[in-house]
């Protein structure tokens, strides 16, 4: 364990703009990270939390809850649970704790520790096993999508999650080389298949994207979830969302809209059933990462931070 959390390396990106907008400081409210990873956002919201404050905070990646269990051990408000962030109503229940109400922070996407640990299998920059797996317990892995799925299934996932342009050839050369093992077998067969073209992103990346997506289930867990957090957030509580990539923001910015408006029910319904509006936009278009920290941290440019407020 000692070993796990010596190497285990996260980058916690816009650090300040996502924690401080939930407005921790010297607050007694209840908190959630949704997503906790190196501990990062959840160390800056536990530092500004009054005494009577309590944050609690989510992740299914045993090697995250290690490390960040070392990270947060000074700070006595604070409860980490090792579990989906689909499963923070219940967690909620639980604990009898019927609203949320400072705010609730996502941090989404893969970490740096998963993309280069080797054995994870999310990076096609060293040979691994094909794993992809955030919660390495569950059954279902990207070696079973890879050498399982149908061709029509695997185009289909490309298309969608990854919105690669060469799905159908893709998903044809794999079905007719199977079985794949490891990362660099996936890598070099879709280099084989795909032209090359002058974009500076490998043409694995967006293949490795999708099949990381429909193993973990990102985009409906992620949705669903938000919809469902929404309801449970108090009055004037802040929720803080950080994607990387379009398909996460288009849902981010879907599902806040949504909410946003004083009536969602269908045009078709006489009078009004839903609860009117919920939330108040704080950023109608999305904040980036400055230049210095895209500077220090690349993969910084591509996240993008939606910020909501209950109503």
């Amino acid at each position: 364990m000692q070993k796990e959390e010596i190497d285990f390396k996260h980058y916690t990106v816009m650090l300040n703009e996502a924690a401080l907008a939930l407005k921790p400081e010297n607050s007694n409210k209840i908190f959630i990270d949704a997503t906790l990873g190196g501990g990062g956002h959840s160390k800056l919201i536990a530092q500004n939390l009054s005494k009577d404050g309590l944050l609690i905070s989510f992740d299914v990646d045993k090697d995250a809850i290690n490390k960040a269990s070392e990270v947060l051990k000074e700070y006595k408000n604070v409860t980490i649970i090792q579990d989906s962030y689909t499963t923070i109503p219940e967690h909620l229940e639980k604990l009898g704790i019927k609203k949320i109400t400072g705010g609730i922070i996502f941090d989404l996407g893969a970490s740096y520790h998963q993309l280069t640990k080797g054995e994870r299998g999310f990076s096609f920059m060293k040979d691994a096993p094909l794993d992809m797996r955030f919660n390495q317990e569950q059954e279902k892995s990207a070696f079973d999508v890879v050498n399982t799925y149908k061709e029509g299934d695997l185009a289909r996932i490309f298309t969608e999650y990854g919105e690669e342009r060469f799905s159908k050839r893709i998903a044809r050369a794999i079905v007719e080389n199977r079985p794949i093992y490891t990362t660099l077998q996936l890598a070099d067969l879709i280099k084989k298949v795909t032209p090359k073209t002058n974009s500076k992103i490998h043409c694995a990346t967006r293949v490795f994207q999708a099949i990381r997506i429909e193993v973990n289930n990102e985009l409906l867990n992620f949705e669903n979830t938000l919809k469902r957090v929404v309801k449970l957030l108090d009055s004037d509580a802040i929720i803080s969302i950080i994607t990387f990539h379009s398909l996460e923001d288009r849902i981010a910015k879907n599902v806040l809209r949504d909410f946003a408006k004083t009536c969602r029910c269908k045009k078709s319904e006489p009078v009004c059933k839903c609860e009117g509006k919920l939330l108040n936009l704080i950023n109608k278009k999305p904040i980036c990462a400055s230049d210095e920290e895209i500077r220090k941290n690349p993969p910084s440019r591509s996240a993008k931070l939606r910020l909501a407020q209950r109503v």
